[in-house]
């Protein structure tokens, strides 16, 4: 683990972090049928370790489907790991009230880390119908990057992109983050305890993005401002 790593993120997310994450949301594909609801994978680490987000994660949840109900609404299934091998998956969800409650029925359990569950069952649900985005919000990685990365590519070819948020700074899951968003054509950032916030508007702008692609990004970043505001003309015309 080498601590002069230029690729190992900083301590905390800049404005530059933030800019960057939602320029690679709006160049990320979207392959939605007409009428048809966005459908999102909203992954998340349950291990001891991520009890304190995980409960403010369950409070500003509702924001995705808040801002995506007039582009046609959201699909969101849950699916999360915890303790001794268990991986649970939700069914598709349509509404806030929902997914709240599973979210608040969920108790955090130690234990070691599943992503590559995540990413099998990604490549397994799309396969059956198409999932425009997967979110994943998670601490740490305890599995072979090699192998992640293979799951990540095949999710990659399959038009998903993963958007990969880190909490905190453990430099092993920044470089495994980082290597799964851009196999899948996604996005990285980093975020900590104190910005629930960074976190809210992040993940209402992938919401967005999957339920209407860039017109709709757009869109919420001219009502929405803070930094999605700051980002406006980036996305208007996304750097290759």
């Amino acid at each position: 683990m080498a601590s002069g790593n230029s690729k190992v993120p900083t301590k905390t997310a800049s404005r530059d972090d933030v800019a960057a994450f939602l320029r690679k949301v709006a160049e990320a594909p979207v392959a939605k049928a007409t009428g048809e609801r966005g459908r999102l994978i909203f992954a998340m680490d349950a291990t001891a370790s991520r009890e304190p987000m995980w409960d403010r994660a369950a409070q500003i949840q509702g924001e995705m489907f808040v801002e995506t109900a007039a582009l046609g609404g959201l699909e969101i299934q849950l699916a999360f790991y915890r303790g001794f091998g268990e991986f649970r998956v939700s069914g598709w969800l349509t509404g806030s009230s929902e997914l709240n409650r599973l979210m608040t029925s969920v108790l955090c359990l130690a234990g070691q880390t599943q992503i590559g569950k995540v990413l099998r069952h990604a490549i397994n649900e799309t396969k059956g119908k198409k999932v425009n985005a997967v979110v994943f919000v998670g601490d740490s990685m305890e599995e072979d990057v090699d192998h992640l990365g293979a799951l990540a590519g095949e999710l990659g070819l399959l038009g998903v992109p993963a958007f990969m948020f880190h909490e905190g700074d453990n430099p092993v899951a920044g470089f495994a983050f980082q290597q799964m968003a851009r196999l899948t054509n996604g996005a990285y950032c980093r975020f900590d305890s104190s910005s629930a916030n960074v976190l809210r508007d992040l993940l209402s702008a992938v919401a967005v993005y999957a339920a209407g692609g860039r017109p709709a990004l757009e869109d919420l970043a001219k009502r929405r401002g803070g930094e999605i505001l700051k980002i406006a003309h980036q996305v208007q015309n996304p750097s290759k």
